[in-house]
């Protein structure tokens, strides 16, 4: 179906946006003095969300969307805006702390240590479902719930860090 080949297509571009502006972000915080951490388990992330992508326009370009799940998404969407902005240019895709920045309380962060991981939880199991594929929701769901494991940890040591005003992006 055409509108399924549209979402996984808008899906993609968001996808490589956000790399490109993970990789601009980077750059600055590098620049700035930060100091990366986790980047080990970096390349496991990117291949499980690679993987999962690649999934979804095998199994639903052909798919009709269903509504519900569909408009869920896009609320993970508003919250994922909500998340980047209340981060700026210490949003990427990598664990990158700045020794003496204090970390972001704003935006979704006042109510959750993690939001942007809670974002990537929901679209890993939602848009499988926008396409009614519930195992390939639960599959990538665990997955990445797996991953997420190591990854919190690893930012959470690294938020910790040598001192007291260790900060990052998330």
């Amino acid at each position: 179906m055409i509108v399924s080949v549209v979402i996984l297509a808008l899906v993609t571009a968001q996808r490589v946006g956000e790399l490109m502006l993970a990789r601009r972000n980077t750059t600055k915080l590098l620049a700035r003095g930060g100091v990366e951490s986790g980047a080990d388990h970096y390349p496991l992330i990117v291949g499980l969300h690679a993987a999962w992508l690649v999934g979804l326009w095998v199994l639903a370009w052909d798919r009709p969307p269903v509504l519900f799940w569909l408009v869920v998404y896009l609320l993970l969407q508003g919250l994922r805006a909500w998340t980047l902005m209340s981060l700026g240019d210490r949003w990427t895709t990598r664990i990158i702390t700045i020794p003496g920045e204090t970390l972001v309380r704003r935006g979704p962060y006042k109510f959750l240590p993690h939001p942007n991981y809670v974002v990537v939880a929901g679209e890993i199991a939602v848009l499988p479902l926008v396409f009614d594929l519930g195992a390939y929701a639960a599959v990538f769901f665990v997955l990445n719930a797996s991953v997420l494991w190591v990854r919190i940890r690893a930012e959470n040591r690294a938020l910790a860090g040598p001192g007291p005003g260790s900060a990052a992006s998330r």
